[in-house]
């Protein structure tokens, strides 16, 4: 029977005693009969509480005998020097004493408005936290006594040192190399041991010291958590992109993560189990054990969540996306184990600052892109790239965003109701965000282009600069995450334009020689006509090899697009001069000049346009 039942039945045996008149011996008498056959220690109990309402002085002087004894019991173990639970059997001496107590104070508080016995319960509490804090003491001793089992993580996270030779001996905690199955619990204290912790901590909850309990709990369990982080090389100092290069920065996220991984899917696992099994999984105790479970793991998680916060407030420099998605999708993959450790009312701030940074990332993802688009746009006209060539920033911003789409979580950061650019072309309006986003990025550079090619003075120049680098984008685009984004009609619009820039070069630089090489079907007289010829021929000459001489130094990155040109240049001009030269022949009395005004043969103007566009395709370093 529980002792809130047996004090409910000795009240109303009292109340009964009361009513028929408890004066009457032989009625006190039957009823002590009537309940010691149900149960023979409620006859003492209810024979002692008669006893009381009797004479109320005397009730006193027992209570007042059983501190005494109490204290003699209890002041044996309090004072002693070595610990209690060095010795199981003063550890269950010590306990049981401990329940008396409390039972005591239990019993006689409903009469603490009599002076004396107030009194009394102001001996019991004095000595009930006496007994407190050497509980507290002993569970520290007990938790402490085996926190060297944080060294036997070895096992877990294949710890390997390396010695070096030579070299002075350095007091650091050595550096763990991580598993890749998280499918591990570690048990941080042997059962025995846990058994100990779990007969304490449900008296001190019980008296009302779960606080003090949990804090006992908490602050030797953060320092296993904190060291367990080191050993992963994560210091948790909070220095975050403070005086660090960009392949230092690179490592301390590489730490971090190996090390919130390990947190959130073993350690943190690990000791919510701990702290049930300390605790118990009981209604009255489970405050206790999640307040105890937040404190142990607060300063530890936080310290992981701070990093990242402080990546995701960090720079939006481009070159920073990468190791942010590495952040942003360590986080995301962690978010379904941080909703269920964190669920209960003393870890929900861990849970929502966990949200906050995972949100936090994403934004600082998406600046990104913005800052990308604000780059583009302020990299100056200034000077133009030799020959027409492809241009650093095509090459920059298309390796950029092909090596962006190659990761599928920047589509989930882009899925979060982003709205998108003004301006951006309406035919993508019911695409995902991200293709949205990175159309409109397009158009920015290809904006930026058109700006640059006005510095040619040259328009058949500017259309081989629009023609390069509109190639290139169309050429990263295909065949890639980039290509399936935008879609087909993106990439048969943008080829479409290219196009227009070839017919362009063509239309500026070659058209001129085409128009004198016509021949007139007037009928003229034949010296009129050889004069004509021959100037036609001049022109031919002084600008065929301008033309030459010039684009020749010229520059298409492209094979293929430079043979297309070749044979597109040759297709129109070698027929039509060919046909002017069968016409010049065949003029009377031109033969005898002929060596005079025919400079180039048809195989010299054949010869001539296979050595155009010889120049250095790329600006800047090497092509990719």
């Amino acid at each position: 029977m529980s002792e809130n039942g047996e004090e409910k039945l000795i009240a109303v045996a009292r109340h009964i005693a009361k009513t028929l008149g408890h004066t009457d011996n032989a009625m006190a008498d039957d009823i002590l009969q009537i309940f010691s056959n149900f149960d023979g220690r409620l006859r003492n109990k209810l024979h002692d509480s008669l006893e009381s309402d009797a004479d109320p002085s005397r009730a006193v002087t027992r209570l007042d005998q059983a501190l005494k004894s109490l204290d003699r019991q209890i002041g044996r173990y309090v004072t002693v020097d070595r610990p209690i639970w060095s010795d199981s059997a003063d550890a269950v001496a010590f306990l049981d004493s401990v329940d008396e107590l409390v039972n005591l104070i239990r019993e006689w508080t409903p009469l603490a408005a009599d002076k004396t016995v107030t009194v009394c319960l102001d001996r019991a509490e004095d000595l009930l936290q006496q007994v407190m804090f050497r509980l507290e003491e002993e569970f520290k001793l007990l938790m402490d006594s085996f926190d060297d089992v944080a060294n036997d993580l070895s096992s877990v996270e294949n710890d390997e040192e390396e010695e070096g030779e030579g070299e002075e001996e350095e007091e650091e905690i050595p550096v763990a190399n991580v598993v890749s199955d998280y499918n591990v619990i570690i048990d941080a204290l042997p059962s025995g041991v846990i058994n100990d912790l779990h007969e304490i901590s449900k008296r001190m909850v019980g008296a009302g010291y779960g606080k003090e309990c949990s804090l006992a709990y908490s602050l030797c369990r953060r320092e296993f958590l904190e060291e367990s982080l080191c050993r992963l090389g994560f210091t948790g100092d909070g220095k975050v992109n403070v005086g660090l290069s960009d392949d230092d920065s690179e490592v301390e996220i590489d730490k971090w993560i190996k090390a919130i991984n390990m947190a959130v899917r073993v350690f943190y696992p690990s000791e919510r189990r701990l702290c049930d099994r300390v605790f118990g999984y009981s209604s009255g105790t489970a405050a206790a054990a999640d307040l105890s479970f937040m404190e142990a793991c607060r300063v530890s998680s936080m310290e992981l969540l701070n990093f990242a916060n402080g990546i995701a407030m960090g720079s939006k420099a481009p070159d920073r996306l990468f190791k942010i998605l590495d952040v942003y999708e360590a986080v995301k993959d962690l978010m379904p184990e941080i909703e269920v450790l964190f669920a209960d009312q003393y870890c929900l701030f861990i849970r929502n600052e966990a949200v906050g940074v995972w949100k936090r990332l994403g934004e600082s993802i998406r600046g990104i892109f913005m800052e990308l688009e604000n780059l583009i746009r302020r990299d100056p006209a200034k000077a133009a790239v030799p020959g027409g060539g492809l241009h650093p920033i095509t090459r920059y911003v298309m390796n950029y965003l092909r090596a962006a789409c190659s990761r599928p979580t920047l589509e989930q950061v882009f899925d979060e109701n982003v709205a998108p650019p003004v301006g951006v072309d309406r035919s993508l309006s019911s695409s995902s965000p991200l293709a949205v986003q990175m159309a409109w990025i397009m158009e920015v550079l290809e904006s930026n282009l058109e700006a640059k090619s006005k510095i040619y003075r040259d328009p058949a120049l500017s259309s081989v600069f629009m023609m390069n680098n509109g190639r290139y984008i169309v050429k990263k685009v295909k065949d890639d995450e980039l290509g399936s984004l935008l879609g087909d009609d993106w990439v048969r619009k943008h080829s479409a334009k290219v196009r227009q820039y070839h017919v362009n070069y063509q239309r500026s630089s070659w058209n001129k020689i085409l128009n004198a090489l016509k021949l007139d079907n007037n009928n003229l007289s034949p010296n009129v006509a050889s004069k004509g010829m021959k100037e036609k021929l001049k022109i031919f000459n002084s600008q065929f090899e301008d033309i030459c001489r010039t684009q020749s130094t010229w520059a298409i990155f492209d094979e293929q697009l430079k043979e297309e040109l070749k044979v597109s240049v040759g297709g129109n001009l070698l027929p039509a001069y060919r046909n002017f030269l069968v016409r010049f022949q065949n003029i009377q009395d031109i033969q005898k000049y002929a060596d005079k005004h025919l400079k180039f043969s048809v195989e010299d103007v054949e010869a001539r346009i296979d050595g155009l566009f010889q120049g250095t395709a790329v600006s800047g370093s090497g092509r990719k």
